[in-house]
């Protein structure tokens, strides 16, 4: 479990072709890599993936064709990723659960500059706009916010200096394809109410 609030920005070092999979190398100078162990989890832009050898300043990790399929921005080498740790049950949740298992690929729709912070609108999958909810919360590669507006498949929310300051968010442009993850809560009650 993770709590989507970025721990650093690193770097895809290097993308090894693995059958169809992949080997990343991930770069990472405030991560802190001196607790993480082989077999940990680490959120890589919102995609919880295990730690498979390590580095001073860099871990690597396997990536699965099914995970390849479902997500993007994990297949270029030099890609600035948003990194998180695995929670420890004494951690501070400061943003909300988070699984690091990607629901969906979304896409910018519009990213507007408003002064104090800047807007951002995303089109979901149509199978995910159910669960998008005002005043919910939606991870958006990795990064815990919360929905301001919800319009069919699309949905904005604010980003403060703060956030574009400390993740990869203020890299993004209109068309930019997004994982999303959907807020842990919406999956359950709906899979409650269903009666299966």
């Amino acid at each position: 479990m993770f709590s989507g609030i970025v721990a650093d920005v690193g770097t895809l070092v290097s993308a090894q072709d693995r059958d169809g999979g992949l080997r990343l190398c991930v770069a990472t100078k405030k991560l802190g890599m001196d607790d993480v162990k082989l077999g940990d989890s680490i959120a890589v832009n919102g995609v919880c993936l295990t730690v498979v050898a390590l580095r001073d300043e860099s871990f690597t990790v396997d990536v699965s064709r099914e995970t390849l399929a479902c997500t993007v921005g994990l297949e270029r080498a030099g890609a600035r990723v948003n990194l998180e740790k695995a929670l420890r049950l004494s951690d501070r949740l400061g943003g909300h659960l988070v699984s690091g298992h990607v629901d969906g690929v979304g896409e910018v729709v519009q990213f507007n500059d408003l002064g104090e912070s800047w807007l951002l609108a995303v089109r979901a999958p149509q199978a995910l706009a159910k669960y998008i909810a005002v005043k919910g919360s939606i991870t958006i590669n990795g990064v815990s916010l919360t929905v301001n507006h919800v319009a069919g498949c699309e949905f904005a929310v604010n980003l403060i200096p703060h956030t574009l300051a400390v993740t990869t968010l203020n890299e993004l442009k209109v068309g930019a394809k997004l994982n999303l993850e959907i807020d842990l809560i919406a999956r359950y009650i709906e899979r409650m109410q269903s009666g299966a």
